[in-house]
């Protein structure tokens, strides 16, 4: 019998082989979803008989409604192929070519040819062992799978898909129980911040994050030496502790548009602002911040600090990997480690257990 991982393998393979032939229809991709899915949920229970069955990829999931596969690495290079939301791709290997685009030069080479980075999120297959019990008040948590998809539970329906939505690798979330699933295996609900919402998934898709991953960091520096500069033009971030850089790196911040989202603007506000709440999981709702996902919810989105009342945060992204040029709808989009970093480093303090920390926190300066 085939372990789950080089099931999965072998199914991503076979499919883009049959996309690639012009053979797979929209209906037969979500049936393909379907049994990568179901060999996620079907892995080897005893992971240390087979450790090699707990990561294997690297695999990239398109982010966007279709992206191009080009027979180049080259933004006018031939469209040989289309690729569509959710849909998994083995990533080859990434190349760099000076044909750019400049501010975000990644490709992937993939099956048949080349996509560009920008809607491609990057993810793994890492499979997590069960734990016994959470910790009360809840277990924080990140996916480690490419998607996962949620359940909801009554007595009146039993189990039933949760259409709207999908959790995403490495969308963060609050583990509150364990339960036997609708495969008889074991599942974790899921307490959503946003309405207190009850939704399940495989336990082996998540991994409980530890409480040390969470310490903060750069504590012997004076809270008040420690500020973040963002510049719009040339979209990047850097973390300052007093005439030091401590860290730096590209980001996302907000497209600029004449017409604003529900009566909001969507470029990013200039001026000095501070820190003032601080969430390692936060559900986001609907276009606020992106138009890759159009109103489609956005649960789970990880390591979010907010610094104005209008809700405008910094936090990781799973719903695009175009750092470097104006992607959200005013906030400033990080790559989900990087934003782990920063939200360890940067004040108030979010000791493990926190929900959420309210306080007068670091100085953030955004500037042209």
């Amino acid at each position: 019998m085939r372990f789950a991982s080089k099931l999965v393998q072998q199914l991503v393979f076979q499919y883009n082989q049959a996309a690639m032939n012009g053979e797979l229809s929209r209906r037969e991709f979500l049936k393909f979803s379907g049994l990568v899915l179901s060999s996620l949920a079907a892995g080897p229970r005893n992971f240390q008989d087979r450790p090699d069955e707990r990561d294997f990829g690297p695999f990239g999931r398109v982010a966007y409604q279709s992206i191009s596969v080009l027979d180049a690495p080259r933004l006018d290079a031939k469209t040989v192929a289309y690729r569509f939301r959710d849909e998994l791709l083995n990533i080859y290997k990434e190349v760099t070519p000076p044909s750019g685009p400049a501010y975000n030069p990644r490709w992937y080479r993939v099956w048949g040819g080349y996509v560009h980075s920008a809607h491609v999120q990057p993810s793994r297959v890492r499979y997590n062992g069960v734990l016994d019990s959470l910790a009360e008040g809840g277990q924080l948590s990140e996916l480690t799978v490419p998607f996962s998809q949620p359940h909801k539970y009554s007595s009146w329906a039993g189990w039933e898909k949760v259409e709207e939505f999908l959790y995403y690798y490495e969308s963060t979330h609050w583990l509150t129980d364990i339960v036997e699933g609708p495969d008889r295996s074991a599942w974790y609900q899921i307490t959503d911040e946003l309405g207190d919402a009850k939704y399940y998934v495989p336990a082996i898709h998540l991994r409980p994050i530890l409480d040390e991953e969470l310490a903060p960091l750069s504590t012997e520096v004076p809270a008040a030496e420690k500020r973040i500069e963002v510049s719009l033009r040339w979209q990047s971030l850097t973390a300052w502790e007093g005439d030091s850089i401590a860290f730096s790196t590209q980001v996302s911040t907000g497209i600029q548009s004449a017409t604003p989202t529900s009566g909001i603007p969507t470029t990013t506000p200039q001026g000095s602002f501070n820190v003032q709440v601080k969430m390692p999981s936060k559900h986001m709702g609907t276009s606020r911040l992106t138009d890759t996902l159009g109103d489609r919810a956005l649960p789970g989105v990880p390591w979010t600090a907010f610094f104005t009342q209008q809700g405008h945060a910094i936090h990781g992204t799973y719903w695009h990997n175009n750092f470097g040029w104006p992607m959200s709808r005013g906030c400033i989009n990080m790559r989900n480690q990087d934003a782990k970093w920063l939200f360890r480093w940067m004040t108030p303090v979010n000791d493990p257990g926190d929900w959420e920390s309210i306080g007068n926190g670091t100085r953030l300066i955004i500037a042209e």
